[in-house]
């Protein structure tokens, strides 16, 4: 008889469980915004590229463009984001962070980036700095591989 698969030390398996931790920590941290990961993101994101189109902001924070505008419809009802059309092309959507938005992406900082620290909290410094490299090129590796938010 053949020996059961090890699926503990899979790395799909383990990739899978540090998301569940990221998740949960995520949630625990920021649960006064009610506020996901991805909305959290997108906010990030347009602060840095205001106006960014739709399709390009889904891609940088690999999220699936067929349920992006749900995402944003969400954040644009609370008074987070706004879309315009492009005036060059009316189909092309364009995004920026309200007031409000960014005041609430701002107070979020300090929580998230004590997330990032209790993900990394139980390995050693340079552990915690060999891991994020690894998991960079690990992504980079992959690039284009669709079903990033799956």
């Amino acid at each position: 008889m053949a020996k059961s698969y090890d699926f503990r030390h899979a790395p799909g398996h383990l990739i899978r469980r540090a998301h569940q931790v990221s998740w949960a920590l995520f949630m625990e941290e920021t649960a006064g915004f009610d506020v996901t990961p991805v909305q959290f993101a997108i906010l990030s994101a347009l602060l840095e590229d205001p106006g960014e189109d739709q399709v390009t902001l889904a891609r940088k924070v690999a999220f699936d463009p067929a349920t992006f505008g749900s995402v944003i419809a969400r954040l644009e009802g609370r008074g987070w984001v706004r879309r315009e059309a492009d005036t060059a092309d009316r189909r092309r959507k364009l995004l920026w962070v309200t007031a409000e938005g960014a005041e609430v992406a701002q107070k979020m900082r300090r929580a998230v980036a004590k997330v990032q620290q209790r993900i990394l909290e139980p390995l050693s410094p340079g552990d915690r700095e060999q891991l994020v490299h690894l998991l960079g090129k690990l992504v980079d590796g992959h690039e284009g591989v669709d079903g990033a938010d799956a």
